[in-house]
């Protein structure tokens, strides 16, 4: 029987002992052996849990106990989650995690810790919750160069966005309701600045493209900007903003990678993907498309995944599983300036029309949605410098996208 240690006990940590407890019999089938939780390590009381024993607030007592082999890692944040997996690795445990700021902030180091120390650093539930996605990219797309990797990696602005689009609520008023719902935080920034859709691209980039990304090298845009006459003139041109996290590879080995709201065609599987889901599409020179969707919060579909790498370590306890990436100093993200796509672009004033025709000539022309002085139109394909800078010529812009 293999100890294991839970650090943190909120939704996550918690549904991890609730998976480890409820499917024992499938966790040690599949391990080859059972995983017992021997400690919980929080510093809050739970007064009404029936396994009282188990919970501790000295890390050190994990941390020096040699019948702890495995630790679940649910603590969130890069402090003391970064801190206590270093340490737990450094004593030569094998860690799991479902913490995105902590693999997209130090993965690197960690995973070569894990290395010279032959343990595991695993950490499936950090992009897309219950949905495979890391383990795939290591294993069965292995034999690609993979060119693109787009996703909707966040449960809560894929919700704001969805009542915005079916039920024409404004951004507040669908925020409002995501954070009644359970959805969204009292503080949502992490969520509608782009911010943790930020961190999962960086983790998907260094898988791909083998170098460690840094969260303040990746251009991220949220959606509190998006209006409903966005959403409208999205419909106009057939297609329904999504918030993407994107990586696209370049000849070179250097790769964009960035974080935007896009105007997203209905004939893309991404456009049809609504509410708290996620989806990812990671395209490769050999297969092409594949699409990866699921529940990407939750604390059962994220436990699971936790769990799952709890049993892969107890199947790799020899030979450990070869995952890392390089240390970020060949810095292969290119500035987003040369990347090229169409636009959509909505700007305020009486010519407003002339000047977009006059700026964009040739460009798609949408019908205004609204009574007063505006216009908009998709654009031909221009570079991110381009459109900044007819951005700059132009004034008054009250909406600007990518298409996709």
């Amino acid at each position: 029987m293999m100890k294991a240690a839970i650090m943190g006990f909120g939704t996550v940590g918690s549904g991890v002992y609730e998976v480890l407890d409820r499917n024992a019999d499938v966790v040690a089938k599949n391990a080859g052996e059972a995983i017992e939780v021997k400690y919980i390590l929080d510093l809050r009381d739970f007064p009404d849990a029936p396994y009282q024993e188990k919970f501790i607030k000295d890390f050190s007592v994990i941390e020096n106990d040699p019948e702890i082999s495995l630790v679940a890692e649910t603590m969130g944040g890069k402090g003391a989650a970064y801190e206590f997996t270093k340490r737990c690795l450094l004593a030569g445990k094998h860690v799991v995690t479902s913490n995105k700021e902590l693999v997209a902030t130090h993965g690197a180091e960690l995973l070569a810790i894990a290395k010279e120390k032959n343990v595991n650093y695993l950490f499936e539930a950090s992009v897309g919750g219950g949905i495979p996605i890391i383990r795939p990219m290591f294993q069965c797309l292995t034999a690609n160069h993979m060119t693109h990797i787009t996703g909707i990696l966040n449960g809560t602005t894929n919700y704001i966005l969805t009542r915005m689009i079916d039920a024409g609520l404004d951004f507040e008023t669908a925020l409002k309701e995501a954070q009644a719902k359970g959805y969204a935080e009292a503080n949502p920034a992490a969520d509608v600045e782009g911010m943790d859709a930020c961190r999962k691209i960086c983790i998907l980039s260094a898988i791909a493209y083998g170098d460690h990304v840094y969260p303040e090298f990746v251009e991220t845009e949220g959606i509190t900007k998006i209006t409903l006459q966005d959403v409208e003139y999205a419909a106009q041109a057939d297609c329904v903003v999504k918030l993407l996290g994107r990586a696209v590879s370049n000849a070179d080995e250097t790769f964009y990678a960035f974080v935007a709201p896009h105007f997203v065609s209905k004939t893309c599987p991404l456009a049809c993907v609504d509410d708290v889901f996620n989806a990812i599409m990671v395209t490769g020179d050999m297969l092409g498309d594949s699409m990866f969707y699921g529940q990407g919060a939750g604390k059962l579909a994220t436990a699971s995944a936790v769990v799952a790498d709890l049993i892969d370590c107890a199947r790799h306890q020899v030979k450990r599983r070869d995952i890392g990436w390089g240390d970020g100093s060949r810095k292969l993200v290119r500035p987003l300036d040369s990347f090229a796509s169409k636009w959509y672009i909505r700007i305020a004033g009486a010519d407003a029309a002339r000047k977009l025709v006059d700026q964009f000539p040739g460009c798609d022309m949408l019908k205004s949605v609204r009574t007063g002085e505006e216009a908009a139109c998709i654009t031909g394909e221009l570079t991110t410098a381009e459109m900044k800078q007819a951005q700059q010529v132009l004034g008054n812009v009250l909406g600007c996208m990518r298409m996709l």
